[in-house]
């Protein structure tokens, strides 16, 4: 294993928390720079670093006795890198301690190399100390570790959600630092489910769940996309079941003109079709160029066909040529606090007072989008969200100041207004769903 690795790691983590960037932009760019099974460890070790940043933290403030400053600062997260190796994964000591230490090189720091190893080996005593009895060393930890340290969450988030799940609040933060599950969609304009199922089961690759209500299909383990039967054809996709649920609540119907709005990557967008291919127009809209390409990419491998349209939903009269549509889905810009055990850089990407703009701008799209519906069309309100002032609160709002929306019925929603996915129902991922119809008169 390469000691380059470690040092890519501290750039990336350092570029996320530091910068601002987002591991889905910084992980691809360094994992470039490494052979195949590297590209693994790669994004292993970022992803949970990220995961565990307060906690991380927590033990470097033991053993170090002033913070890194300035351009130290890219080694105070090769430090984290090396905990975090000791802590969660089966990597040898030896072989993380030497790694993580030679890393410093890589990072033009060789003059903290003692220091690195200092803090480490440190770690390392008192880490294999804490082993021998790890029992008593979880209930001290629960007991007086301040709540951001001990579920690894801003103390922000904590508190909202504290206040919007006083029963499930815990459950939530949990389920937020699990790995999260591949689950499949099967592209049902080429075959059933069954006969999907039936391809996996041939090549051995088990699964470990469907999902009731839109058949998503959850592997017992991750697997490379390459390996699953007829992928490049389109035959399947990967996309959360939570994700799975908008094309089967939209519903939409042959002849349909359908706009996904906020469309990139472009998943709902490939699956609406795929349920309905009798569709008379789809259009996907995204205000990022970059992120359309994606959209296309992801048409062109399933091979299906829709019109791309650059725009800002908040400008429809931008892009807008005045056909109204029968149905839209409206995947609003949110906060991504349902999916943070995909992206646990969201948890420090994400600001409190991020969440009043966010609100504020799904209201306006929400607006426009009701604007561009036909009298009797259907509009799916979506967030990958948690919080209820993005989900709940936000349709409440707009059913109090929109005489022609009415919020339909559906059995998930049992008495609240829309439906609320928690991390890990089911092992889905948090999403939230309002199906809202416009009167036809």
């Amino acid at each position: 294993m390469s000691a380059n690795i470690r040092a890519l790691c501290a750039q990336v983590c350092f570029a996320v928390v530091e910068q601002g960037r987002s591991l889905a932009e910084e992980v691809p760019l360094k994992a470039a720079k490494v052979e195949g099974k590297d590209k693994g460890l790669l994004q292993e070790l970022c992803y949970g670093v990220l995961r565990h940043l307060p906690e991380l933290e927590n033990d470097v403030r033991q053993f170090l006795a002033k913070p890194l400053k300035g351009k130290q600062r890219v080694c105070h997260f090769l430090i984290l890198v090396g905990i975090y190796q000791l802590k969660y994964t089966r990597i040898p000591d030896h072989a993380a301690l030497n790694e993580t230490v030679s890393a410093t090189g890589k990072l033009k720091s060789g003059h903290l190399k003692n220091l690195v190893n200092g803090v480490l080996r440190n770690f390392q005593r008192q880490h294999q100390k804490q082993n021998s009895n790890p029992e008593s060393e979880q209930e001290v930890s629960a007991n007086l570790l301040p709540e951001p340290i001990f579920y690894n969450h801003p103390s922000w988030f904590i508190k909202l959600v504290k206040a919007a799940y006083p029963e499930q609040w815990s459950t939530i933060l949990t389920a937020n630092m699990q790995r999260p599950p591949m689950w499949l969609r099967t592209n049902v304009s080429q075959q059933s489910s069954d006969a999907y199922q039936q391809q996996l089961a041939e090549l051995a690759i088990e699964l470990a769940a469907i999902e009731p209500k839109s058949k998503a299909l959850k592997l017992d383990q991750a697997i490379d996309v390459n390996k699953l039967p007829n992928f490049s054809s389109g035959a399947a996709s990967v996309q959360d079941a939570a994700a799975q649920q908008s094309a089967r609540l939209l519903d939409c119907q042959p002849g349909d003109h359908v706009l996904d709005c906020c469309a990139a990557p472009g998943g709902k967008t490939c699956h609406l079709i795929e349920q309905t291919p009798e569709l008379a127009s789809v259009t996907a809209l995204d205000v990022d160029e970059r992120r359309l390409a994606r959209v296309q990419e992801n048409l062109e491998r399933i091979g299906l066909n829709a019109k791309l349209q650059c725009g800002d939903a908040t400008k429809p009269e931008s892009w807008w040529d005045g056909t109204q549509y029968d149905r839209i889905l409206l995947d609003a810009p949110c906060s991504a606090t349902g999916v943070i055990r995909r992206h646990p850089d969201i948890k420090w990407l994400r600001k409190a007072d991020d969440i009043e703009a966010l609100a504020e701008l799904q209201a306006q799209i929400l607006r426009k989008m009701w604007s561009l519906l036909k009298p009797g069309g259907t509009l799916l309100y979506a967030t990958c969200s948690v919080l209820p002032q993005e989900n709940s609160e936000q349709i409440a709002q707009f059913l109090a100041q929109q005489s022609d929306a009415q919020l339909i019925e559906l059995p998930e929603y049992q008495g609240k207004i829309g439906w609320q996915i928690l991390p890990g129902e089911q092992d889905m991922d948090g999403f939230y769903y309002a199906k809202l119809v416009k009167s036809a008169s």
